[in-house]
């Protein structure tokens, strides 16, 4: 069983772990008896092929429209953009656009993060002595950033990071976290496992395994979110080959390629998984973000039952947010203290 906790309710949710079964047999069984097969499997042409027949076909007469099936991924066709007759096939449900700025307010409040998708997330620090140090549990950070970006390692060394994963249900545009200029992006070739909170717990560090692209943002401008450098790391998985950087400076109109000196404005669109289910992972420098603190709170809560928590033996348990809702804030030190 995998629970998290509802932002706004603060109720417990079992979640419906999607393909279950088959994530179980892939990565306890597959993978140990059968090791070149699921290399096979992880790999980019089967991944292809596994999202086509997932996501390409089109939806049969007796589903199309259908609210049972809408309601089982959770969608809201009336936040979307686009008319009902529009999704006849699985992709275009999950890559659908959504009146952002009617159904995800987003605070004023310039100096925040926000929460670049709708998705469950944890946070955690790469700093020993903090209450929040879970190193090495989900990612090898020098592997995340890329093994020759020593000047990106050195930069968030005991620094604070945010894992967000989206599931399949959820609206698959990323929007960018904070607002400033772009230093660098690039993309890092890898592995296609699944982000199925089951096969993160048997990979031991898949998020920086996967293929994944790397965008490194300076805050510290005229006009930024004044946090410091934040990378923010768009990670695929199993069925999704594709990080689309289609950045929009008002609604979707005139996307552009996120390119190095490009300003991105906080809680604008910024990239698109094509599709399915995937992670961001948010990285901060030390000292420079406070995590919202009921976040914080919920993640410690020992009456959920997650698969987290009984893995890396401390209370995990992922809170479920919406893109754009306050994630941090700039972290204020007392009088006669610097940053």
């Amino acid at each position: 069983m995998h629970q998290y906790v509802d932002r706004m309710s603060n109720s417990v949710i079992t979640e419906e772990l999607f393909a279950d079964k088959i994530v179980t047999f892939l990565y306890s069984t597959t993978r140990e008896f059968a090791p070149k097969l699921f290399d096979l499997l992880t790999g980019a042409r089967v991944s292809s092929l596994l999202g086509f027949c997932n996501f390409d076909l089109l939806l049969s007469s007796s589903l199309l429209g259908n609210k049972r099936f809408l309601s089982r991924c959770g969608v809201d066709l009336s936040e979307c953009l686009d008319p009902p007759g529009y999704f006849d096939t699985p992709r275009k449900i999950f890559e659908r656009k959504i009146r952002y700025w009617e159904c995800r307010p987003m605070s004023d409040e310039c100096d925040t993060v926000v929460s670049p998708a709708d998705s469950r997330v944890l946070v955690g620090s790469l700093s020993d002595n903090s209450a929040l140090f879970l190193k090495g549990k989900f990612f090898d950070y020098e592997e995340l950033l890329g093994v020759e970006k020593d000047t990106w390692q050195r930069a968030y060394k005991g620094g604070e990071y945010a894992i967000f994963r989206l599931t399949p249900d959820k609206y698959h545009y990323n929007h960018a976290p904070v607002s400033g200029v772009v230093e660098d992006v690039y993309e890092i070739s890898g592995r296609y496992h699944s982000c199925n909170p089951a096969a993160v717990v048997e990979m031991i560090t898949p998020y920086s395994k996967n293929k994944r692209v790397v965008t490194i943002i300076q805050t510290d401008v005229p006009g930024g979110s004044q946090v410091g450098l934040v990378a923010m790391i768009e990670v695929v998985a199993m069925m999704i080959g594709e990080v689309s950087q289609c950045y929009a400076d008002s609604e979707y109109t005139n996307p552009t390629e996120v390119v190095p000196g490009l300003f991105v404005r906080r809680g604008q669109p910024k990239s698109l998984y094509r599709p399915g289910s995937s992670t961001d992972v948010l990285l901060f420098q030390k000292d420079r973000v406070d995590f919202a603190e009921d976040i914080v709170m919920k993640m410690k809560r020992n009456d959920v039952q997650s698969i987290f928590t009984s893995s890396f033996g401390a209370s995990l348990a992922e809170t479920d947010v919406a893109v754009r809702s306050l994630i941090g804030t700039r972290k204020v030190f007392p009088e006669g203290m610097h940053e």
